[in-house]
């Protein structure tokens, strides 16, 4: 390790369920002059050598903790590249400057993926190999770059003189479901459920407005039926959000395992929200 006196900062934050541990890592002032890094600069290929240097340093280092190796996504490298640009151009580490969406929302608007869970490390350094070094001797840093609910990366170099601006957003990526396939994990949670419980199976029935029902919760970013929605007749109807469509609420259990029950109906929608930025499941469930 070199001289340069080390200055690390550790922030945790809460975004929406899950937590996001982000930290950053700071070696040295950055040096004078700086190259084209504004958002339309050129592809510096040398740049993008040290991302995949990153990349390879990072998971050679998983592969030694038993954590499963990270996949480069576009998206989400593309975020990392315009914020390492923001912080080039402030001349300073941070998670989030004024007027710059937290990280959730930055990430939302470069990737189509589903993210369970997202974390972010910053570092100032002189090349890959120091600045995959000192991450991994700061604790809040190592344990996002060995994380193994972490699967996809996104890396973004930016070079200011001698040193370089990095950045990780990790993430942890989870099947994308269409509508159908999301209902058929709900229905195949519904008789689970009941077998589980010692009732029988219920039949699933269609409900035309169930998909809108669903989507108008996702516009008011709230649970619960907006006013004026047409239900159909109902012993139980149960509104909730989820990233995994083949789980149940737990609060749900005993309405799901009714005695008197005959058959059920479905609606979901996929929405990014205020309250989910990354996205998430809407769900209506009928009992009757």
């Amino acid at each position: 390790m070199d001289n340069a006196a080390t200055l690390l900062l550790l922030l945790t934050l809460i975004s929406g369920a899950p937590t996001m541990r982000a930290a950053a890592a700071l070696t040295a002032p950055p040096a004078e002059g700086s190259g084209n890094s504004g958002p339309n600069a050129p592809v510096n290929h040398a740049e993008s050598r040290t991302e995949l240097r990153l990349l390879a340093l990072a998971n050679q280092s998983r592969q030694q903790a038993g954590a499963p190796p990270l996949t480069l996504d576009a998206g989400l490298s593309r975020a990392a590249l315009i914020h390492a640009q923001t912080m080039v151009r402030a001349r300073r580490l941070s998670h989030q400057f004024d007027g710059e969406p937290a990280l959730p929302q930055r990430l939302a608007a470069t990737t189509e993926l589903h993210l369970e869970q997202e974390g972010e490390n910053l570092a100032l350094d002189y090349d890959a190999e120091h600045g995959h070094e000192h991450l991994m001797h700061s604790p809040p840093h190592r344990a996002n770059l060995l994380n193994p609910a972490y699967n996809v990366v996104g890396l973004g170099v930016v070079r200011s003189g001698t040193q370089i601006y990095i950045v990780q957003d990790f993430g942890s990526a989870i099947p994308k479901y269409s509508v159908a396939e999301a209902k058929q994990h709900v229905a195949v949670a519904v008789n689970q459920m009941r077998r589980q419980a010692s009732r029988s199976e219920l039949r699933r029935r269609d409900w035309h407005d169930a998909d809108a029902a669903a989507c108008s919760m996702a516009q008011a970013d709230k649970l619960g039926m907006p006013a004026g929605t047409k239900l159909p007749e109902s012993f139980a109807v149960l509104t909730y959000t989820s990233l995994h469509p083949e789980m149940l609420p737990g609060g749900g259990t005993r309405a799901v395992a009714g005695r008197d029950l005959h058959t059920f109906s479905i609606g979901v929608c996929y929405a990014r929200t205020p309250s989910y930025p990354m996205g998430v499941y809407w769900i209506v469930l009928s009992l009757d």
